[in-house]
């Protein structure tokens, strides 16, 4: 009989963002939230500078190697460590859970589970993103908050000092609307190639 696969199709949204920011992402079920981490940060063009950590039916999953996560880990005895859990042991369909990158600036990701699929196939990728709109927010420019006054000043003070601070933060380059996902899932075979990340 020959081994079966689980595909996962999750959606995944940037709280509070309007119009959203977002990916649909396929993913091989047997990842771990670690990986998954990087498949996110790749999916959205984030840096992989900061904490972040998945919270799924009520239980906390976070960097158990950081030295800087150990007093959370402490604190709550609960608290698994996202290399040793298994996307396909947690997440089913209709499942929603949230993934949070930076603790200071709190990007929250909404994730749905939109829909597990088995194949005979091995996927020769561990992820691929099928669809997605908006570019990424810069790092560390206030969270959502600061994302948005960003965006107002850029849009409706184009040529004020402040624009001109923004744009050398976030890159003259930078626009809002544009999310290329060629480049990101070239990102994503490069990882699997490479075998990048694999704790």
């Amino acid at each position: 009989m020959p081994k079966s696969y689980a595909i996962y199709t999750l959606r995944a949204q940037i709280r509070d963002i309007k119009p959203p920011v977002w990916r649909r992402i396929q993913v091989d079920g047997n990842i771990t939230l670690r990986k998954l981490h990087h498949i996110l940060q790749a999916a959205f063009g984030w840096t992989d500078s900061h904490l972040h950590d998945f919270e799924i039916d009520g239980r906390t999953y976070a960097m158990g190697d950081n030295d800087n996560m150990l007093d959370l880990f402490a604190e709550d005895p609960e608290m698994m460590d996202d290399r040793k859990a298994r996307l396909h042991q947690l997440a089913y369909p209709g499942n929603r859970f949230l993934y949070r990158y930076d603790f200071g600036d709190d990007w929250y990701h909404d994730i749905q589970v939109e829909e597990v699929a088995r194949t005979d196939h091995e996927p020769y990728s561990e992820a691929w993103i099928v669809a997605g709109e908006r570019a990424c927010p810069p790092e560390d420019n206030g969270g959502t908050h600061g994302y948005t006054e960003m965006l107002r000043v850029l849009s409706h003070e184009p040529n004020s000092d402040e624009a001109q601070e923004l744009r050398t933060w976030a890159g003259d380059n930078f626009d809002a609307e544009l999310f290329d996902r060629r480049a990101a899932n070239a990102t994503l075979l490069r990882m699997a190639w490479n075998t990048w990340c694999k704790k």
